[in-house]
This record gives structure tokens, sequence and C-alpha cells, in this order.
């Protein structure tokens, strides 16, 4: 590996460490105000393994970037009508922001798009949508982009601020509790843009 080469790939892996241990504290403090990003209730009817899948959504901070914020009566909070849904679709964002260093990344006001060192990338839509979600994948296919940090495991890499080193740990039975939850939730037709590249030469 070249230099210039593990010189971009430590900085794109601290921004990735960075910005989920930067979400996990704003979504305490702000927690700590109210209940704007308590996670919901554990409906009812769920089996085991949903209920499972259900409590590593919550712990894993999985609304933080997924869920879009809207601005609520104590301040931003999640809108949880559009649970999981990722970067809403109808929010096109300007040309992200040149940030000399040593500043890595910034943030959408919605906390669904992110722009570093590995260009721009916007939360997926976790809902079962088979259109925009994840309505059309198989389990396997969803444990393969844990495991491997690429999309079915085998299309584009998984970007920043998507913790996958973290991910990757988790056992098969697990990520199939995710899946299961996951495909519980309420389907929302959202498209969420496709990433977009750093510019040439940065």
């Amino acid at each position: 590996m070249k230099p210039t080469e593990f010189f971009l790939t430590t900085v794109i892996f601290a921004a990735a460490v960075i910005l989920t241990a930067v979400l996990a504290t704003a979504t305490l403090r702000a927690a700590g105000g109210g209940e704007q990003l308590v996670p919901p209730a554990t409906p009812a009817g769920l089996n085991a393994q949903q209920a499972r899948g259900k409590y590593l959504v919550d712990i894993m901070g999985c609304h933080d970037c997924h869920t879009p914020m809207k601005m609520g009566p104590n301040g931003p909070q999640w809108d949880m009508d559009r649970a999981l849904s990722g970067h809403p679709e109808q929010m096109t964002m300007p040309p992200a922001p040149a940030l000399p260093m040593p500043w890595m990344a910034a943030m959408g006001a919605t906390m669904t798009a992110f722009s570093g060192p590995w260009g721009t990338s916007f939360a997926m839509n976790l809902t079962p949508d088979k259109e925009t979600g994840l309505g059309d994948w198989t389990v396997d296919q969803f444990i393969a982009t844990m495991k491997t940090g690429k999309d079915r495991g085998k299309g584009r890499p998984v970007l920043p601020p998507m913790p996958i080193q973290n991910l990757a740990q988790l056992s098969d039975e697990d990520i199939r509790s995710l899946f299961a939850y996951l495909q519980t939730l309420k389907p929302i037709k959202n498209r969420v843009p496709q990433p977009i590249d750093p510019p040439e030469g940065k």
C-alpha cells in the first residue's frame, strides 16, 4: 500500500470512529433533556428474535443516523414517522463544505448526510420497502454486508460513519435478529441518494 493510500485509509477509519462517538454522545446529551431521543417502546407481537433485533437497534444507535432529525418542542428529535428510513429523498444537499485539516468531517442537520475524505454518504433506508429499502434483500445479503463492508457482500463499500469494523464482529445470529426486526417496520418509500465521490485529487 502506498503511503498516501495508507494515510487516506487511516483518516477514513478515524473519521468513522470519531463520528460514531460524536453521534452517541449527542444522543445521550439530548436524551437527558427530555424524551425526544428515547427509543420507542417495544411493540406487542414481536417474537423473541425480532425483540432481540429491536434491542440491538436501540443499543447500537441505529436511529442516530438512519432516522431523520426534526425540530421538536425541546430541540432536535427523531422523526419517528420516518423511523429508520434514511436520508430524506426530498432533501437535496448543497455541495459539502471544504474543511481544511485538521477538520475531517461535516454532517447535515438531519444527521443523515455526512461528508469527509471518503466523499459524501447518506444513511440508507432500512425499512422493508421493496423499491427503496431492504424489502428485496435476503438475510444472507444482509449478513454479507455486515461481514464484508460491501453492499450485499459484493457491491460498493459501506461508507462512514457506518461502524462496519464493529458490526463485522456481530454473530450471524445477532445479524439475523437485526434483519428480522427491520423487516417488521412500516415500509417507507424513500429513495436515498447515491454516495458522492470526493473531488478528484482529494
